[in-house]
Protein backbone atom coordinates (compact mmCIF):
# COMPACT_ATOMS: atom_id res chain seq x y z
CA UNK A 1 0.00 0.00 0.00
CA UNK A 2 2.83 2.34 0.90
CA UNK A 3 4.53 1.48 -2.40
CA UNK A 4 1.39 2.38 -4.33
CA UNK A 5 1.14 5.73 -2.54
CA UNK A 6 4.80 6.37 -3.30
CA UNK A 7 4.35 5.58 -7.00
CA UNK A 8 1.23 7.72 -7.21
CA UNK A 9 3.05 10.58 -5.51
CA UNK A 10 5.96 10.18 -7.92
CA UNK A 11 3.59 10.37 -10.91
CA UNK A 12 1.96 13.56 -9.65
CA UNK A 13 5.37 15.04 -8.87
CA UNK A 14 6.61 14.28 -12.39
CA UNK A 15 3.48 15.75 -13.95
CA UNK A 16 3.89 18.90 -11.86
CA UNK A 17 7.52 19.14 -12.97
CA UNK A 18 6.42 19.01 -16.61
CA UNK A 19 3.74 21.61 -15.91
CA UNK A 20 6.38 23.96 -14.46
CA UNK A 21 8.01 24.20 -17.90
CA UNK A 22 4.91 26.04 -19.15
CA UNK A 23 3.61 27.78 -16.01
CA UNK A 24 4.97 31.20 -16.95
CA UNK A 25 3.21 31.02 -20.34
CA UNK A 26 -0.27 30.21 -19.01
CA UNK A 27 -1.28 33.87 -18.86
CA UNK A 28 0.40 35.14 -22.04
CA UNK A 29 -0.06 32.10 -24.30
CA UNK A 30 -2.28 29.21 -23.19
CA UNK A 31 -5.26 31.30 -22.03
CA UNK A 32 -5.34 33.88 -24.87
CA UNK A 33 -4.65 31.29 -27.60
CA UNK A 34 -7.42 29.06 -26.23
CA UNK A 35 -9.78 32.05 -26.14
CA UNK A 36 -8.78 32.85 -29.71
CA UNK A 37 -9.45 29.29 -30.89
CA UNK A 38 -12.88 29.27 -29.25
CA UNK A 39 -13.73 32.67 -30.71
CA UNK A 40 -12.30 32.19 -34.21
CA UNK A 41 -13.42 28.61 -34.89
CA UNK A 42 -16.07 28.94 -33.36
CA UNK A 43 -15.91 25.96 -30.95
CA UNK A 44 -17.72 22.98 -32.49
CA UNK A 45 -18.58 21.31 -29.16
CA UNK A 46 -17.76 21.72 -25.44
CA UNK A 47 -15.75 18.49 -25.45
CA UNK A 48 -13.52 19.84 -28.22
CA UNK A 49 -12.26 22.45 -25.73
CA UNK A 50 -10.16 19.81 -23.94
CA UNK A 51 -8.61 18.68 -27.24
CA UNK A 52 -7.82 22.29 -28.11
CA UNK A 53 -6.17 23.04 -24.77
CA UNK A 54 -4.11 19.83 -24.97
CA UNK A 55 -2.87 20.59 -28.51
CA UNK A 56 -1.85 24.13 -27.58
CA UNK A 57 -0.22 23.04 -24.32
CA UNK A 58 1.79 20.22 -25.92
CA UNK A 59 3.26 22.60 -28.48
CA UNK A 60 3.97 25.21 -25.81
CA UNK A 61 5.69 22.49 -23.78
CA UNK A 62 7.81 21.49 -26.77
CA UNK A 63 8.99 25.08 -27.22
CA UNK A 64 9.56 25.78 -23.52
CA UNK A 65 11.58 22.64 -22.84
CA UNK A 66 13.83 23.45 -25.81
CA UNK A 67 14.19 27.04 -24.60
CA UNK A 68 14.91 26.19 -20.97
CA UNK A 69 17.54 23.61 -21.86
CA UNK A 70 19.39 26.33 -23.69
CA UNK A 71 19.61 28.94 -20.95
CA UNK A 72 19.31 27.44 -17.45
CA UNK A 73 21.68 30.10 -16.11
CA UNK A 74 19.20 32.81 -17.15
CA UNK A 75 16.39 31.02 -15.33
CA UNK A 76 18.44 30.92 -12.13
CA UNK A 77 18.01 34.71 -12.07
CA UNK A 78 14.63 35.34 -13.70
CA UNK A 79 12.64 32.15 -12.97
CA UNK A 80 14.40 29.96 -10.38
CA UNK A 81 11.26 27.86 -9.80
CA UNK A 82 11.50 26.27 -13.26
CA UNK A 83 12.38 22.54 -13.32
CA UNK A 84 16.05 22.78 -14.30
CA UNK A 85 17.31 25.60 -12.00
CA UNK A 86 15.22 24.24 -9.11
CA UNK A 87 16.81 20.81 -9.51
CA UNK A 88 13.57 18.95 -10.29
CA UNK A 89 14.97 17.79 -13.67
CA UNK A 90 18.45 17.57 -15.15
CA UNK A 91 19.40 19.07 -18.52
CA UNK A 92 19.98 15.51 -19.80
CA UNK A 93 16.47 14.35 -18.90
CA UNK A 94 14.95 17.57 -20.23
CA UNK A 95 16.75 17.01 -23.54
CA UNK A 96 15.22 13.54 -23.81
CA UNK A 97 11.78 15.03 -23.08
CA UNK A 98 12.36 17.81 -25.63
CA UNK A 99 12.92 15.39 -28.53
CA UNK A 100 10.31 12.88 -27.35
CA UNK A 101 7.71 15.64 -27.68
CA UNK A 102 8.39 16.01 -31.43
CA UNK A 103 6.71 12.75 -32.56
CA UNK A 104 4.02 13.18 -29.89
CA UNK A 105 3.00 16.61 -31.25
CA UNK A 106 3.13 15.47 -34.86
CA UNK A 107 1.15 12.29 -34.18
CA UNK A 108 -1.51 14.14 -32.21
CA UNK A 109 -1.89 16.66 -35.03
CA UNK A 110 -2.11 13.89 -37.65
CA UNK A 111 -5.23 12.58 -35.91
CA UNK A 112 -7.09 15.67 -37.13
CA UNK A 113 -5.80 16.62 -40.58
CA UNK A 114 -2.83 16.94 -42.88
CA UNK A 115 -3.14 20.71 -42.60
CA UNK A 116 -2.82 20.60 -38.83
CA UNK A 117 0.22 18.31 -39.16
CA UNK A 118 1.90 20.96 -41.33
CA UNK A 119 1.13 23.59 -38.68
CA UNK A 120 2.73 21.33 -36.06
CA UNK A 121 5.74 20.77 -38.29
CA UNK A 122 6.07 24.52 -38.84
CA UNK A 123 6.01 25.05 -35.07
CA UNK A 124 8.79 22.46 -34.74
CA UNK A 125 10.97 24.15 -37.37
CA UNK A 126 10.54 27.64 -35.89
CA UNK A 127 11.25 26.22 -32.40
CA UNK A 128 14.55 24.81 -33.68
CA UNK A 129 15.39 28.10 -35.41
CA UNK A 130 14.65 30.06 -32.25
CA UNK A 131 16.51 27.79 -29.83
CA UNK A 132 19.03 25.48 -31.49
CA UNK A 133 19.98 28.06 -34.16
CA UNK A 134 20.10 31.13 -31.85
CA UNK A 135 17.16 32.96 -33.37
CA UNK A 136 16.54 34.49 -29.95
CA UNK A 137 19.88 36.27 -29.75
CA UNK A 138 18.89 39.19 -31.98
CA UNK A 139 15.99 41.40 -30.90
CA UNK A 140 14.39 41.60 -34.35
CA UNK A 141 14.51 37.87 -35.13
CA UNK A 142 13.42 37.06 -31.57
CA UNK A 143 10.27 39.17 -31.93
CA UNK A 144 9.43 37.94 -35.42
CA UNK A 145 9.99 34.26 -34.63
CA UNK A 146 7.99 34.47 -31.39
CA UNK A 147 5.11 36.20 -33.19
CA UNK A 148 5.10 33.63 -36.01
CA UNK A 149 5.10 30.73 -33.52
CA UNK A 150 2.28 32.41 -31.65
CA UNK A 151 0.38 32.54 -34.94
CA UNK A 152 1.05 28.82 -35.45
CA UNK A 153 -0.46 28.09 -32.04
CA UNK A 154 -3.55 30.12 -32.90
CA UNK A 155 -4.04 28.54 -36.31
CA UNK A 156 -3.49 25.05 -34.89
CA UNK A 157 -5.76 25.58 -31.91
CA UNK A 158 -8.50 26.96 -34.15
CA UNK A 159 -8.27 23.98 -36.53
CA UNK A 160 -8.64 21.59 -33.60
CA UNK A 161 -11.62 23.50 -32.19
CA UNK A 162 -13.50 23.86 -35.47
CA UNK A 163 -15.79 21.40 -37.23
CA UNK A 164 -13.58 21.64 -40.30
CA UNK A 165 -10.01 20.71 -39.34
CA UNK A 166 -8.63 21.61 -42.77
CA UNK A 167 -9.12 25.37 -43.07
CA UNK A 168 -9.82 28.61 -41.23
CA UNK A 169 -12.70 30.93 -41.95
CA UNK A 170 -11.86 34.29 -43.51
CA UNK A 171 -12.54 35.94 -40.16
CA UNK A 172 -10.20 33.47 -38.45
CA UNK A 173 -7.44 34.17 -40.97
CA UNK A 174 -7.72 37.93 -40.48
CA UNK A 175 -7.75 37.50 -36.70
CA UNK A 176 -4.59 35.35 -36.77
CA UNK A 177 -2.78 37.82 -39.05
CA UNK A 178 -3.71 40.73 -36.78
CA UNK A 179 -2.51 38.86 -33.71
CA UNK A 180 0.88 38.16 -35.30
CA UNK A 181 1.19 41.84 -36.20
CA UNK A 182 0.18 43.01 -32.72
CA UNK A 183 2.41 40.52 -30.93
CA UNK A 184 5.50 41.14 -33.07
CA UNK A 185 5.34 44.87 -32.33
CA UNK A 186 4.51 44.68 -28.62
CA UNK A 187 5.90 41.42 -27.22
CA UNK A 188 9.03 43.14 -25.91
CA UNK A 189 6.69 44.30 -23.13
CA UNK A 190 7.58 40.95 -21.53
CA UNK A 191 11.33 41.57 -21.75
CA UNK A 192 11.62 44.52 -19.38
CA UNK A 193 11.21 42.38 -16.26
CA UNK A 194 13.81 39.84 -17.49
CA UNK A 195 16.52 42.30 -18.56
CA UNK A 196 19.04 41.31 -15.85
CA UNK A 197 18.97 37.63 -16.77
CA UNK A 198 18.98 38.34 -20.50
CA UNK A 199 22.17 40.42 -20.16
CA UNK A 200 24.01 37.56 -18.51
CA UNK A 201 23.14 35.12 -21.32
CA UNK A 202 24.10 37.54 -24.10
CA UNK A 203 20.54 37.94 -25.33
CA UNK A 204 20.08 41.35 -26.94
CA UNK A 205 16.42 42.30 -26.43
CA UNK A 206 14.92 45.68 -27.28
CA UNK A 207 14.83 46.86 -23.63
CA UNK A 208 18.56 46.07 -23.33
CA UNK A 209 19.59 47.54 -26.69
CA UNK A 210 17.31 50.59 -26.54
CA UNK A 211 16.13 51.11 -22.94
CA UNK A 212 14.44 54.48 -23.51
CA UNK A 213 13.16 54.03 -27.06
CA UNK A 214 11.70 50.60 -26.24
CA UNK A 215 9.56 52.08 -23.46
CA UNK A 216 8.36 54.91 -25.66
CA UNK A 217 7.60 52.41 -28.44
CA UNK A 218 5.49 50.16 -26.20
CA UNK A 219 3.81 53.20 -24.64
CA UNK A 220 2.64 54.31 -28.08
CA UNK A 221 2.08 50.93 -29.74
CA UNK A 222 -0.45 49.54 -27.26
CA UNK A 223 -2.83 52.56 -27.39
CA UNK A 224 -2.52 52.81 -31.19
CA UNK A 225 -3.23 49.10 -31.63
CA UNK A 226 -6.19 49.45 -29.28
CA UNK A 227 -7.72 52.14 -31.51
CA UNK A 228 -6.96 50.19 -34.67
CA UNK A 229 -8.43 46.93 -33.38
CA UNK A 230 -11.56 48.66 -32.11
CA UNK A 231 -12.12 50.07 -35.60
CA UNK A 232 -11.35 46.86 -37.51
CA UNK A 233 -13.63 44.72 -35.34
CA UNK A 234 -16.34 47.39 -35.37
CA UNK A 235 -16.74 47.48 -31.59
CA UNK A 236 -19.67 49.36 -30.11
CA UNK A 237 -18.86 52.71 -28.52
CA UNK A 238 -18.87 51.41 -24.93
CA UNK A 239 -16.64 48.40 -25.66
CA UNK A 240 -14.30 50.45 -27.84
CA UNK A 241 -13.94 53.19 -25.23
CA UNK A 242 -13.19 50.69 -22.46
CA UNK A 243 -10.65 48.76 -24.55
CA UNK A 244 -8.85 51.88 -25.79
CA UNK A 245 -8.79 53.41 -22.29
CA UNK A 246 -7.27 50.25 -20.86
CA UNK A 247 -4.71 50.13 -23.67
CA UNK A 248 -3.69 53.72 -22.90
CA UNK A 249 -3.31 52.84 -19.22
CA UNK A 250 -1.15 49.80 -19.98
CA UNK A 251 1.05 51.79 -22.37
CA UNK A 252 1.53 54.60 -19.87
CA UNK A 253 2.51 52.14 -17.14
CA UNK A 254 5.55 50.97 -19.11
CA UNK A 255 6.72 54.54 -19.63
CA UNK A 256 6.15 55.82 -16.08
CA UNK A 257 6.93 52.86 -13.81
CA UNK A 258 10.35 51.30 -14.40
CA UNK A 259 11.42 49.10 -11.49
CA UNK A 260 11.52 45.30 -11.90
CA UNK A 261 8.49 45.00 -9.60
CA UNK A 262 6.61 47.60 -11.67
CA UNK A 263 7.55 45.86 -14.92
CA UNK A 264 6.21 42.54 -13.62
CA UNK A 265 2.89 44.19 -12.77
CA UNK A 266 2.81 46.02 -16.10
CA UNK A 267 3.45 42.73 -17.89
CA UNK A 268 0.38 41.23 -16.18
CA UNK A 269 -1.71 44.14 -17.46
CA UNK A 270 -0.23 43.64 -20.93
CA UNK A 271 -1.22 39.96 -20.82
CA UNK A 272 -4.78 40.94 -19.89
CA UNK A 273 -4.97 43.54 -22.68
CA UNK A 274 -3.53 41.07 -25.17
CA UNK A 275 -6.00 38.36 -24.11
CA UNK A 276 -8.99 40.69 -24.46
CA UNK A 277 -8.51 41.28 -28.16
CA UNK A 278 -8.52 37.52 -28.75
CA UNK A 279 -12.24 37.61 -28.03
CA UNK A 280 -13.02 40.02 -30.86
CA UNK A 281 -13.68 37.31 -33.50
CA UNK A 282 -16.49 36.02 -31.25
CA UNK A 283 -17.80 39.59 -30.96
CA UNK A 284 -17.79 39.82 -34.75
CA UNK A 285 -19.62 36.52 -35.21
CA UNK A 286 -22.24 37.54 -32.65
CA UNK A 287 -23.01 40.89 -34.29
CA UNK A 288 -22.31 40.13 -37.96
CA UNK A 289 -22.72 36.37 -38.37
CA UNK A 290 -20.36 34.01 -40.19
CA UNK A 291 -21.04 35.12 -43.75
CA UNK A 292 -19.13 38.40 -43.66
CA UNK A 293 -15.69 39.22 -42.32
CA UNK A 294 -13.94 42.36 -41.00
CA UNK A 295 -12.97 44.94 -43.57
CA UNK A 296 -9.29 45.75 -43.92
CA UNK A 297 -10.02 48.93 -45.85
CA UNK A 298 -8.41 50.90 -43.02
CA UNK A 299 -5.19 48.93 -43.50
CA UNK A 300 -5.26 49.57 -47.24
CA UNK A 301 -5.79 53.28 -46.66
CA UNK A 302 -2.82 53.42 -44.29
CA UNK A 303 -0.61 51.49 -46.70
CA UNK A 304 -1.71 53.61 -49.66
CA UNK A 305 -1.02 56.74 -47.69
CA UNK A 306 2.42 55.48 -46.72
CA UNK A 307 3.29 54.55 -50.31
CA UNK A 308 1.99 57.88 -51.59
CA UNK A 309 4.04 59.75 -49.02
Amino acid sequence: MATQRFELGKIFSDLYTIFLFTRSDIRIALIPVTLFAIAAAPLSSPLRLLDTILWIWLHLLQFNVANQIKAPEEDKINKPSRPIPSGRMTVHDATILRWALVPICLAYSALYSVQLTFVSLSMLMFTMWYNENDGDKDALSKNLLTAVMYGCLEVGGTLVAARDHTQLSQTGQIAAELTVAVFSSTLHAQDFKDADGDRQTGRRTFPIAYPIISRIAIGLAIPLWSIFLALVWDLDILSATAFVAYGCYVGMRFMLYRTVKDDKRSCKHYSTWFSLHHLFPAYWYFHHGTNGYPSLALVEQILNGTVAA
